[in-house]
């Protein structure tokens, strides 16, 4: 890829200028883990087993010339494992809320999810709702107008995916990521008028607050679908 712009798996020993946590969530079984493999390493394994407690990995990219560590976390969709819920969201400035669009019942608790989101997670946090499984077209049961009205009802980003076939699945990440990198950098620029460059207290641990307003659509182009 063009210098600057996003590049592939990274490099394990380059400088690191950011680091962002970014949360999968939804039910269990809708491909959340198939997601993480497909972005993290671009594997994708057909007898995939459920998640049990957390997982993440990691993938280091580069955005507009910076190194950027993505750690993307993973748990299982199950109710008996949300005792992890407020460690597991603690500290991240990303999340993609996933539903399967063969079953509808999956979509139906996104609002339950969000909820959960919003409740633990800082208010601000850069969200996209993601549809997987979009090679099954003949099984749909999500209409994806359906998908696309609630996401810009609730002021998220919106993207159809495959991990089976790898559509959309980076555009979703660079989406999210791309996202939280403009508004720390808005941030930094801001804090860097009146205390200097901001950078090193970023990295030192302290949490990144991401500021408002709810996040808008991307242009019809970057979707994956249209009506």
């Amino acid at each position: 890829m063009a210098s600057g712009g996003v590049g592939g798996y990274g490099d394990a020993n380059q400088k690191i200028d950011y680091v962002f946590k970014v949360v999968l969530i939804g039910d269990s079984a809708v491909g959340k883990s198939q997601i993480l493999s497909r972005f993290a390493r671009n594997e994708f394994s057909l007898d995939s087993k459920a998640t049990i407690g957390v997982e993440f990995q990691t993938r280091t990219l580069v955005i507009q010339h910076k190194s950027v560590k993505a750690q993307i976390w993973d748990t299982a969709g199950q109710e008996r494992y949300r005792a992890v819920t407020s460690a597991y969201y603690r500290g991240a400035v990303g999340a993609m809320l996933v539903y399967d669009i063969t079953k509808r019942q999956t979509f139906d608790h996104i609002p339950r999810w969000l909820e959960e989101l919003r409740g633990h997670a800082d208010k601000n946090i850069v969200i996209i709702l993601i549809g997987n499984k979009s090679d099954l077209e003949n099984q749909r049961a999500v209409p994806t107008e359906d998908a696309k009205e609630f996401a810009q009802k609730e002021g998220l980003f919106f993207l159809e995916t495959s991990a089976l076939e790898s559509t959309n699945i980076e555009t979703a990440f660079l989406t999210v990521l791309t996202e939280i990198f403009n508004i720390v950098n808005k941030k930094n620029l801001v804090a860097s008028e009146d205390q200097g460059n901001s950078n090193a207290s970023l990295l030192s641990g302290k949490k990144i607050i991401v500021p408002g307003p709810a996040q808008e659509i991307p242009p019809k182009s970057t979707m994956c679908c249209r009506s």
